[in-house]
């Protein structure tokens, strides 16, 4: 019988290793990684808590019927992200409706906090229109801003979660920050400076 300790215990490797034995150490896995990846379906697609529930659902099915396809060199975690990136991306396209951001108030906290943002823009703001501008970007720099700033991963597990090089990870950085800038701007263009 699989414990709660031994869940905590276990690495992700452990426990994957152990689910492809039993699927109650898949459980272990779920508990571990629902919360972060239902919050980050939300996060880069606008939907609300019962549909992301729903493709956060499918997430887990995916991970579980390919357990076996994965490759423990890789951290899970990245490759979790990119399964529920695949699936958010599928279920948008099925939706072809433009998402609605919403920020809780951590999340807001740690865009607010970024010091080269914090230069940029003034971060009196209120979070509707962060969530706005967010929801503005395009899903290319939409995602990576989320990934960066909100979920705070480095280039190399955005790397692994969007498959793309570390140094094309660099360059969407720069432009997604960039195009936020360009976005406020166009909401605020009493903040904007020519010499900057």
């Amino acid at each position: 019988m699989v414990t709660q300790e031994s869940c905590i215990q276990l690495s992700d490797n452990e426990l994957v290793a152990l689910s492809l034995k039993s699927a109650d150490y898949f459980a272990c896995l779920i508990k571990r990684y629902e919360r972060q990846l239902l919050v980050y379906v939300r996060r880069i697609s606008g939907l609300g808590q019962e549909d992301a529930e729903d493709v956060l659902q499918e997430v887990f099915i995916k991970i579980f019927y390919n357990l076996n396809d994965f490759d423990d060199k890789l951290k899970f975690s990245s490759w979790a992200y990119r399964i529920a990136h695949n699936e958010t991306v599928s279920e948008l396209r099925k939706r072809q409706a433009r998402p609605q951001i919403i920020l809780d108030d951590e999340e807001w906290q740690k865009i607010t906090a970024d010091t080269d943002l914090n230069k940029e823009i003034n971060t009196k703001y209120d979070r509707a229109m962060l969530e706005k501008i967010i929801s503005r970007l395009g899903e290319k720099y939409r995602e990576i801003f989320i990934l960066r700033f909100v979920e705070e991963l480095d280039y190399r597990e955005i790397s692994d979660i969007l498959r793309l090089p570390v140094s094309t990870v660099g360059t969407l950085i720069a432009r997604a920050r960039r195009k936020f800038k360009e976005e406020f701007i166009k909401i605020n263009p009493e903040y904007y400076e020519p010499n900057k």
